[in-house]
């Protein structure tokens, strides 16, 4: 009697430890924020938007993060709004959204620098071009679910784009933006 007790009572500590050091699918919730901010002739901008969708596979060892084998984003390029409509429509130009409705990242490869910043490599797809980048995030955790938080600094040049006009040429978009994101994962 004694072996079973042993045997039932070693299969619940693995299956608890497994909870515990497991691997777990993870989407982007609601909450999460982008934004895309850059200069202009005239001021400052910024674009924002909590649209994004997507999903991760991450590792999670005592409730913190120990590895991350995926994570996709999906954020619909109209869904970006600054204070003003005529400036959004300028930058859906740019950004021709009729033919190329989304912006996306696919993450590559994650490397964990030490208990609260990872460096991540993927691709972000925007205006319909592709490029690689190096990203550091700051990593927390909030009652199960885990954020991260990083920027980018990219041109519009990267993407084959060219810096938004408006005003008959007046006013003018700097080259340099940067994508600045928020992401809550549950």
């Amino acid at each position: 009697m004694k072996t079973i007790q042993s045997f039932f009572l070693t299969i619940i500590f693995t299956a608890i430890s497994l909870q515990t050091n497991a691997q777990r699918n993870f989407t982007v919730a609601a909450n999460s924020t982008f934004e895309v901010a850059g200069t202009s002739t005239v001021h400052d901008w910024v674009m924002k938007s909590t649209e994004g969708t997507g999903n991760a596979t991450l590792i999670i060892k005592d409730s913190k993060l120990a590895g991350i084998n995926s994570l996709s984003i999906s954020l619909l390029a109209e869904s970006l709004k600054s204070y003003k409509a005529s400036m959004d429509k300028v930058a859906y130009e740019a950004m021709d959204t009729e033919t190329h409705k989304y912006i996306e990242y696919v993450l590559k490869s994650a490397e964990k620098v030490d208990e609260t910043t990872w460096n991540l490599t993927g691709v972000y797809t925007i205006a319909g071009v592709s490029k690689e980048y190096k990203t550091q995030v700051k990593v927390t955790s909030s009652k199960g679910s885990i954020i991260l938080q990083g920027s980018n600094q990219i041109t519009f040049g990267d993407f084959e784009m060219t810096p938004p006009k408006a005003a008959m040429g007046v006013v003018k978009a700097g080259k340099d933006l940067t994508v600045i994101f928020n992401i809550i994962l549950s």
